[in-house]
């Protein structure tokens, strides 16, 4: 049979042979003299950091002793309050499994801040002060530039945000700075907000 191919398609085969050896070498030697780094298991993109920080911050600015990254009744969660019995998760199958089993569990997605957080929990929370919120300059700035005051609620800033951004949107002949200051400003302000 090889006999009768024609000289030029065998010749073709045993190129195409040795440039995929060539190729799959390069990539093997390339692959141990320059390894690629060790990946993080510990890097979130979800923002699940951010929220744990939230959450951390809340905890420790009303008192609460917490344990982080702990096991209650078999299931892994974020924070397990010792004193109270209650357990902070973000995996929705684990807080139905907690809860069944007697313990007192607080589902958290992962959007939402951590300081309203104590609305959540099953005991009684210091509320936040509308003088801490104040306090906050960059909260302050962002009530400020959607024309609310510092004690609006997350309605109102949300209406708020959604008549400005009528008027600054790109799509709508706006400054394309004025609509990102203007997110941003939302974004915390939503955060801040009762």
């Amino acid at each position: 049979m090889l006999e009768s191919s024609p000289s030029w398609l065998l010749v073709g085969v045993l190129g195409a042979g040795v440039i995929t050896a060539l190729i799959a070498g390069l990539f093997v030697a390339g692959d141990r003299l320059l390894p690629p780094p060790p990946s993080s298991t510990t890097h979130r993109v979800d923002g699940t950091d951010r929220r744990r920080d939230e959450i951390r911050t809340y905890l420790d600015t009303i008192g609460e002793r917490y344990v982080e990254d702990a096991t209650v009744r078999d299931d892994a969660v974020a924070f397990y309050l010792p004193d109270r019995d209650v357990a902070i998760t973000f995996d929705p199958q684990a807080y139905f499994r907690i809860e069944r089993a007697g313990t007192a569990a607080v589902l958290c997605e992962y959007e939402m801040p951590g300081h309203q957080l104590g609305r959540r929990l099953p005991f009684e929370t210091p509320t936040r002060n509308t003088a801490d919120r104040e306090a906050t300059g960059s909260a302050r700035a962002a009530f400020a530039t959607l024309g609310l005051s510092p004690t609006a609620d997350a309605d109102e800033v949300k209406a708020a945000y959604r008549r400005r951004v009528k008027d600054v949107h790109p799509d709508h002949g706006g400054d394309s700075e004025a609509f990102r200051r203007l997110r941003e400003a939302y974004t915390t302000a939503k955060e801040h907000a009762d």
